[in-house]
């Protein structure tokens, strides 16, 4: 019985995106976030801050974001090269930004019960002393914002390039961009509160902290499911392929597969069938002028 060991491997299938420098990003935004986390869950129980407490929670549920998302760049890098995972471990990246889409949800809606359950209930609050530990958290979150940035957008600098886009990253800067959100809603909540004495403001703010978060939560969610679930390509890119074939060969199209493997791959899967068909190497070359740069192609060629 022949072992996976003997089979002749032409090419790599490490289809994974180099994130040493992102990991690093992320590992320092961890350790300042999980910090101020701390701070502001002591100081928004003692205050009374239902707006610095929900920031403080909030920290906490990013802080185990950043984790998993460390822990997906780690899994990615240490199994790159383990052929059991058939178009190598690039997917790891997306599921890392789904898991830590899921917890902006859950943040999203833990915000969002509790600032109800404080409008109905107002509590008494030390202003002075939460607004100070917000401001020291929005300083943190804005140093935060600043560490990932660069990481947030791909390898040419364009954050919204699809081919090359790191949803694992995308995820983390979601993350410090909410906690930066909520901090700037605190700040300015307490100060409604201490200087026109409108303590519902506080409250409030929670629920639209809550609301925008969800948003950003169901956009990262959908992108990356999409990628997990195999999505096909766009209906336009099918298009080509099927019309430069035709057009160059004669050829016609019985079977199509194209879907993301990693952040700037794509595999694809091709039946072809002609009355004089070609070598695949010739398809593939026929092919590279509207397939994804880096794709990998696997065709199968049949006679008409």
């Amino acid at each position: 019985m022949r072992k996976t060991t003997d089979i002749q491997w032409v090419h790599s299938h490490d289809f994974s995106i180099d994130s040493h420098e992102q990991a690093k990003k992320v590992k320092a935004v961890f350790i300042l976030t999980t910090v101020v986390m701390l701070l502001e869950i002591t100081a928004g129980t003692w205050s009374g801050s239902m707006a610095l407490l929900a920031d403080g929670w909030h920290m906490g549920t990013h802080s185990a974001a950043f984790a998993i998302t460390i822990f997906a760049y780690s899994y990615t890098k240490k199994h790159a090269n383990n052929k059991t995972f058939s178009f190598g471990t690039g997917k790891v990246n997306y599921l890392g930004g789904f898991a830590s889409a899921i917890a902006l949800a859950i943040v999203a809606l833990m915000m969002a019960i509790e600032s109800v359950q404080r409008l109905i209930e107002p509590q008494v609050i030390h202003f002075n002393e939460a607004i100070a530990v917000a401001v020291i958290g929005l300083i943190v979150n804005i140093i935060s914002v600043l560490v990932l940035g660069n990481g947030h957008h791909d390898h040419h600098g364009n954050a919204d390039h699809n081919d090359y886009h790191d949803h694992n990253m995308r995820a983390a800067y979601l993350h410090v961009l909410a906690d930066m959100l909520t901090s700037v809603l605190a700040i300015f909540a307490l100060l409604a509160g201490k200087l026109y004495g409108l303590i519902w403001v506080d409250a409030f703010m929670g629920i639209v902290g809550s609301l925008i978060i969800a948003r950003w939560s169901y956009g990262l969610i959908k992108d990356s499911s999409e990628i997990l679930l195999d999505k096909s390509a766009n209906k336009i890119l099918t298009e080509n392929i099927v019309e430069i074939l035709k057009e160059d060969n004669e050829a016609i199209v019985q079977d199509l597969h194209i879907w993301k493997i990693a952040p700037a791959y794509h595999a694809v899967i091709l039946s072809i069938a002609a009355k004089e068909p070609l070598e695949p190497n010739e398809y593939k070359k026929i092919l590279k002028s509207c397939l994804p740069v880096r794709s990998h192609v696997s065709i199968e060629v049949n006679k008409l």
